[in-house]
């Protein structure tokens, strides 16, 4: 009889932290759906990237601070031809001059198969000369891959001086 409670508790564990991963992980479906909202209201010619990249990912709220140490971390999104194809977890640290907080939304879009590719298989770093292109209208027409990804952040809140995505790191998470 201990053994089947045991068992069953268990068991209640598992179901209760199968279903707050679940219901954390639509939270992040739902903040990536306002996220790309707000980046086409400001950057309407943005959706030819969303049309015609291989994947994206969109990672709808990034925390980032430091003070000569920083970091920064966020959990998105990744779609590949429109659809959701599973989840990604962005990591950075940086050393250098920089203080202060900020959040802001990103978006990663990958051109061809083989970027993509590299991001499923956690082989995409940003390196120091992949920059992130602000949102506004009209950045989008100028934008460019590099290495086969472009970016897009959309500052949401907070002051830092400091702006690179180089030092990034990207974890595949399938549905």
């Amino acid at each position: 009889m201990k053994k089947v409670t045991v068992t069953f508790i268990f068991a209640l564990m598992a179901m209760v932290t199968f279903a707050q991963d679940a219901k954390k992980d639509q939270r992040i479906v739902e903040d990536a759906a306002d996220a790309k909202a707000a980046f086409l209201e400001d950057d309407p010619d943005m959706i030819s990237f969303f049309n015609t990249s291989y994947g994206y990912i969109i990672l709808p709220n990034v925390g980032k601070g430091g003070l000569g140490i920083g970091g920064a971390a966020g959990n998105g999104v990744a779609y590949q031809g429109g659809s959701k194809v599973g989840f990604a977890k962005m990591t950075q640290v940086t050393i250098g001059f920089q203080a202060g907080g900020q959040s802001y939304s990103e978006v990663v879009f990958f051109e061809n198969q083989e970027a993509f590719d590299r991001f499923k298989n956690s082989k995409v770093e940003m390196s120091a000369q992949v920059s992130a292109v602000a949102a506004a209208s009209g950045a989008s027409l100028n934008a460019k891959y590099v290495d086969g990804v472009a970016v897009f952040t959309r500052t949401k809140g907070g002051l830092m001086y400091e702006a690179s995505v180089g030092g990034q790191q990207f974890k595949f998470r399938e549905n």
